[in-house]
């Protein structure tokens, strides 16, 4: 009866030490791995924002792609096709004279780039079209203002 005690317990530590073996050699380090998360965009409805200010604007309808800092780094860039460009840099891209005209022209979707997408898009496009004409470009002419005010030198 001990003989089969013995010989029981012997096998169970073979087994443990032949499971433990594979573990230690880093046979079942591929199992320990992290897997990588899935991306999950959340969408959040439009928040109001002061018209009169820029840098509010700028935080609740452009920083999810472009960056708090304007830098193109926001947390959306993950889900682009084509990654936003550093907007603090305009004026250096346009020769020392920031393009005001150009971004009033992207934020009224009258300007031949698709980088914003369709009027559809699902950050600012819906509230700038609900509002009166006025009021629309009281927020345009203020974030163009706050998107020139980051300019670097």
């Amino acid at each position: 009866m001990s003989v089969k005690i013995t010989i029981g317990c012997a096998l169970a530590a073979l087994l443990v030490l032949l499971m433990s073996g594979s573990r230690l050699s880093g046979q079942d380090a591929q199992a320990k791995q992290p897997q990588p998360t899935k991306k999950v965009l959340k969408t959040v409805p439009i928040n109001y924002t002061r018209p009169d200010s820029g840098p509010e604007m700028f935080k609740s309808y452009c920083a999810a792609c472009h960056g708090a800092d304007g830098t193109g780094n926001g947390p959306a860039v993950v889900f682009l096709k084509t990654p936003p460009p550093n907007l603090r840099t305009m004026a250096q891209r346009n020769s020392g004279n920031f393009p005001a005209d150009h971004v009033v022209s992207l934020l009224n979707f009258k300007s031949a780039s698709h980088a914003h997408g369709t009027l559809e898009m699902p950050t600012w496009g819906p509230l700038f079209r609900s509002l009166d004409t006025n009021m629309a470009n009281v927020r345009v002419y203020n974030l163009t203002n706050f998107i020139e005010s980051i300019q670097e030198k």
